[in-house]
């Protein structure tokens, strides 16, 4: 189950930021990587809405499908934005492939000579993720490759695109994952892998907090991916009717949505105030009021989750897991202020680190 329940929102505490709008994103270049479908297709759809250039990579296109086995073709995506008057060019990289990522970069600056976004949405639904078990039931027949697709090429994208916005101090570094807390479902590697791109973007925001560049992990709520629509038998115009199976459902959004939050994150001038947290597209929509495409602004945070269709062996093990996770957080927490206070201040990070020791 995608997110987590929270209280209802105090309106007149809750920080807002004026809402991302109109061509915003004007002369920036993006590239989304796994832009596909899905989480991808939407954010890639989003920021070319938002008026940025957008390479639009992935496995899969006409005529070469991705393992997958999937109809979504990057070509497709990057249509999607074409015909709404937006920019964007389709390329098929393997992000697990060193070589081609690294050429892609050196396509995009020499084409467009600059970098200012990359999205980490690859293999977000990759088949070899889908088992749920317990560890010492899962199958690791796949394992080395599932996370050399869905991790390791995080970390090489990310890798050969930094270099380029180090150079120019500025961008934007964006890993898609799953859940607002550390944890996430399924088994131990797609438990990995979903808690590492939370770290992985964590650990880059210290290195390029320096150069003025951002790097931030997104999870969206219940996502209305190309693949959960035909899970629930409707389409995105009749996506009402999955509340019959799950009245969930009611409060799923579509892959734009995350997109627009991503988008909002973009224009944002304040963005490395940011860097380095794990945010939400359910409370990105309310700080920077955007809509979903059916002007609805889903909250999946905000929504009491009905678990009635949910085994009540799987929701005690939900409870017991976050309860050791808050005793987790809180003992990290104290050993990180101890660090802190231990560290010797520095001409730039003295402010920072004075304010963080007394929170």
């Amino acid at each position: 189950m995608p997110g987590r329940s929270q209280r209802p929102i105090d309106a007149a505490n809750s920080r807002t930021r004026p809402v991302a709008g109109g061509k915003s994103l004007v002369d920036l270049v993006a590239v989304v990587a796994g832009a596909t479908r899905g989480a991808g297709r939407g954010i890639a759809r989003a920021l070319g809405e938002a008026g940025a250039t957008v390479y639009c990579t992935g496995r899969s296109v006409p005529g070469n499908r991705s393992p997958y086995n999937r109809p979504e073709t990057v070509d497709e995506t990057a249509e999607m934005i074409r015909s709404v008057g937006g920019s964007a060019i389709a390329l098929r990289v393997d992000h697990s492939a060193e070589a081609e990522v690294e050429e892609l970069f050196r396509r995009v600056v020499r084409e467009r000579g600059r970098l200012d976004i990359l999205v980490n949405s690859i293999a977000g639904e990759d088949p070899l993720m889908a088992q749920w078990c317990s560890f010492w039931k899962t199958d690791l027949n796949n394992a080395e490759a599932a996370l050399r697709h869905s991790l390791v090429s995080h970390i090489i994208t990310a890798k050969h695109a930094a270099p380029y916005m180090i150079h120019n101090h500025r961008g934007l570094i964006v890993e898609v994952t799953e859940s607002d807390i550390l944890g996430a479902g399924g088994n131990p590697v797609t438990q990995t892998v979903k808690l590492a791109l939370k770290g992985l973007a964590l650990n880059m925001a210290a290195e390029l907090r320096p150069y003025g560049v951002a790097a931030v992990s997104i999870t969206p709520g219940f996502l209305r991916s190309e693949t959960m629509l035909e899970r629930f038998g409707v389409t995105e115009e009749t996506w009402r009717e999955g509340a019959k199976k799950d009245k969930n459902f009611l409060e799923s959004e579509s892959p734009l949505f995350v997109g627009r939050a991503v988008a909002a994150l973009a224009g944002d001038p304040a963005i490395l105030e940011r860097s380095g947290q794990l945010l939400s597209s359910w409370e990105l929509g309310r700080e920077y009021r955007f809509t979903d495409t059916d002007g609805r602004r889903p909250d999946w945070g905000a929504i009491k989750i009905d678990f009635s269709m949910v085994p009540e062996q799987l929701v005690q093990l939900l409870r017991t897991g976050s309860e050791i996770q808050l005793r987790w957080l809180s003992e990290l927490r104290r050993r990180t202020k101890r660090f802190l206070a231990q560290l010797p201040q520095t001409e730039s990070g003295t402010v920072e680190v004075r304010d963080a020791a007394k929170s």
